[in-house]
């Protein structure tokens, strides 16, 4: 053996449990095989709260069960796990006191072996509720010395949504730094996804020039079996935080986040990922389908006796559209699809191109292979599946790939299987030289100290900071119903239609039999449009875009002025993805107010356009106006004159300064714009863009006037949400008394008001 390097104590907390039994003693011991010739020493604790005597006859149970890859020699193989098993001992840690004498154990044993210590490794195999004591329990009594490092690993769950992934992140920072923690997404140790990464970087020459020509991407993991047994977990966390939110976000981070100059480096790596999250477009209710199988209820009510009319909203099958606000994936969309009780068990991650080629010469007659007009694609298989193995697979049609040649090698044969229709003749396939299991793979990279194949905490909450709103919006949405297995036929087919998600095949849905028909279609003498708060947006922005399209074929342009505050911003973000024939480029777009802060701060109007609707459509740069609140480095000051400056602008550029379209709110005083109550300027006289002040901060605002907002061609008032039941039935009884609501003001000389109310506003 080579000069000692220093001695590593491995303690695997829950080392009688599940996954402890299942992969984590194997990967220790392969981790042991491919080590024990490095210079490092090593001593395996396995611990858990069962007592000295029966805990360790389960451990050793485990440990005798254990096996060597193929390719190691029975006699060397006999004597490595012979020397494993007297290098493995078993502690009960429950106490302080457990902890200080593990500790005190490890040192004796150093000091008697005469051994320099060169690291801890604390394998956390136990739920998430006891990692805050047990982590207390290591800082406070069994760190290494200085000198020494400490490694903490930690398995999923971390957290149900952002708040408690927050907490638990706090609590944990406050034991362990940064660099101490490795929190294990198993996936990340899967062979194909793991080379995603090294792949786009050696095959960087031939991926560049298409790498933004995608057509569309999947990731999938799709598994046959049920959640039977697993239920107390499932029933809290679903599929969507089972799978989605890490196993299929991960692979689609290395997918889609920009190539770091060096692959190898960490922090480059870390840092690339959490930039491709900042460029996710948020997920709505519209961005998924979900199912449960038809069995899972009454697995619920017995596994954790619930009542007969228990119903339950887990989702166990998801389908989720996702877009990147990055140029390279503009318009790419992203299925990420997981589900239980499915016709297989397979895991992918396929990158589908566009394909731009026409083939004249008869299909007969081409050379199959690398036919242009054949599918393009590149396939990180993950497992299981008809090829039954990890491989990467890249259509012959596309380009020969550069595989690192001692990890990978080119497969030949099994030409009449089938890989998403093509037969497997069409691609170049590889797959790994030695199959190693996702622990074996993580473990090692846990002894090579190597982050970037852990999820950092920044990483983590990164990733419910994306998932959260999308699990809140769907937490009492309805469930497609599915038998399971093969049964399921086409019931789970889904397509994207306008930016969002729908299943394929119509579910038979009764009819609910409502009053609704019979509200009166005026508010105030003007016609009233009114449904739920999404069919609502939905028609309001229908007839935005209806309204721009006559206008620019009368007049060749479109003046639109739009409202701050809370309930454009749905609005906003409809417009922006559904509606792309908006006539954009002949639309002008103003502000009906502004708050007085820098267009740079959260609260600002303009701050809320162009995050939810002006960055996502293209509107050229000088036909957008923002109003000039910050001028001369102060806020709203009179002297600098920039409500004049605005009113010029309009009155240079908006023919008789006369808005096309301006939408408004309501707020529960009655102001709209930023026309409150007993407003001093801007309900009467000749000024057109006035200073105003808010009871509430930011006090100072900037406005059109109610004079000016009256000259329009058209007005929609959007109201929404219960919190303006009071005000929407104050405002249908009082007439004009714009000092008291200024909203009753709102009257187009010459034009036409609508207004849109929804349902909750409008009934309560």
């Amino acid at each position: 053996a080579e000069v000692s390097q220093g001695h590593i104590s491995v303690v695997l907390l829950g080392a009688t449990g599940d996954l402890a039994k299942k992969y984590l003693w194997q990967g220790l011991f392969q981790l042991y095989m491919d080590q024990v010739s490095s210079g490092h020493s090593f001593t395996f604790h396995g611990a858990a709260l069962t007592a000295l005597e029966p805990g360790q006859r389960l451990m050793f149970d485990v440990l005798k069960k254990l096996a060597c890859p193929p390719d190691e020699s029975p006699n060397r193989c006999a004597v490595l796990k012979d020397q494993f098993l007297k290098l493995s001992q078993y502690h009960q840690l429950k106490t302080a006191e457990n902890y200080t004498v593990l500790n005190r154990e490890i040192e004796t044993l150093l000091r008697q072996e005469g051994l320099k210590e060169a690291g801890r490794i604390f394998y956390f195999s136990v739920p998430p509720f006891a990692y805050t004591e047990i982590a207390r329990h290591i800082n406070s009594s069994c760190r290494p010395p200085p000198g020494a490092w400490l490694r903490v690993v930690l398995e999923k769950p971390f957290g149900h949504d952002l708040e408690s992934a927050q907490q638990l992140a706090a609590e944990l920072t406050s034991f362990f730094r940064e660099e101490e923690m490795y929190r294990v997404d198993h996936y990340l140790g899967k062979q194909a996804v793991a080379h995603i990464l090294p792949f786009r970087d050696q095959n960087r020459q031939f991926l560049d020039p298409i790498w933004n020509r995608q057509k569309r991407v999947e990731i999938v993991l799709k598994e046959t079996v049920d959640a039977k047994g697993r239920v107390s977990f499932y029933e809290q966390y679903g599929v969507i935080r089972d799978v989605l939110q890490n196993h299929l976000t991960e692979a689609l981070m290395f997918l889609t986040m920009e190539l770091p100059a060096n692959v190898s480096r960490a922090e480059e790596v870390l840092q690339c990922k959490l930039q491709a999250f900042q460029s996710l477009r948020g997920l709505e209710k519209t961005s998924a389908v979900l199912g449960q199988y038809q069995a899972y209820a009454s697995q619920v009510q017995e596994e954790l006796q619930k009542a007969q009319n228990y119903i339950s909203t887990t989702p166990t099958f998801a389908g989720v559209l996702i877009h990147s606000d990055n140029l390279r994936w503009e318009g790419v969309p992203f299925l990420l699809t997981s589900g239980k009780a499915l016709d297989e068990r397979v895991g992918y991650v396929r990158v589908l191109f566009k394909n731009r080629a026409y083939c004249t010469q008869s299909e007969t007659l081409r050379d199959a292979g690398h036919s242009q007009c054949k599918a393009k694609q590149i396939v990180f298989y993950i497992g299981h599946g008809a090829l039954n193995t990890p491989a990467v697979l890249v259509s012959r049609n596309l380009f020969r790939p550069v595989m690192p040649e001692g990890s990978w090698r080119e497969a030949v044969g099994q030409s009449d299987l089938h890989i998403f229709g093509q037969p497997l003749s069409d691609y170049y396939v590889y797959s790994p030289v030695k199959e190693r299991d996702a622990y074996s793979v993580l473990i090692s990279n846990i002894y090579h100290g190597r982050k970037d194949f852990f999820i950092t905490t920044e990483n983590l909450l990164a990733s419910w900071g994306f998932w959260t709103p999308l699990l809140d919006s769907i937490s009492d949405q309805p469930l497609r119903l599915y038998p399971g297995g093969v049964e399921n036929q086409h019931l789970l087919d889904f397509e994207m239609v306008s930016g969002e998600v729908a299943f394929t095949l119509a579910e038979p849905v009764e009819l609910l039999n409502t009053d609704y028909k019979t509200i009166q279609s005026k508010f105030r003498q003007s016609p009233l449009v009114s449904a739920w708060s999404e069919d609502l947006i939905s028609q309001l922005a229908s007839d935005i875009e209806k309204a721009a399209s006559r206008t620019v074929a009368r007049s060749g342009q479109f003046h639109l002025a739009l409202s701050g505050g809370s309930s454009p911003v749905v609005l906003f973000q409809r417009l922006a993805r559904h509606h792309y024939a908006f006539p954009w480029k002949q639309t002008h777009i103003w502000l009906v107010d502004e708050r007085c802060v820098p267009l740079t701060d959260t609260e600002s109007n303009f701050f809320s356009l162009h995050k939810h609707l002006l960055q996502s459509v293209r509107v050229p740069y000088f036909n957008v106006h923002p109003m000039p609140v910050h001028l001369n480095q102060r806020l709203c000051v009179e002297e600098d004159r920039g409500t004049e400056l605005y009113a010029k602008e309009i009155m240079a550029l908006v023919p008789n300064a006369s808005f096309d379209l301006v939408l408004l709110g309501v707020g529960t005083d009655g102001h709209t714009a930023s026309l409150f109550p007993q407003s001093e300027n801007g309900l009467e006289g000749a000024q057109t863009v006035v200073l105003t002040e808010s009871p509430v901060k930011p006090h100072q605002r900037m406005s059109l006037s109610l004079p000016l907002i009256n000259k329009a061609r058209q007005v929609f008032v959007l109201v929404l949400g219960r919190g303006k039941h009071d005000i929407t039935t104050l405002l249908s009884r009082v007439g004009h008394e714009p000092r008291k609501w200024p909203a009753s003001g709102v009257s187009p000389s010459s034009g036409q008001l609508v207004w849109y109310v929804d349902y909750e506003a409008l009934l309560g």
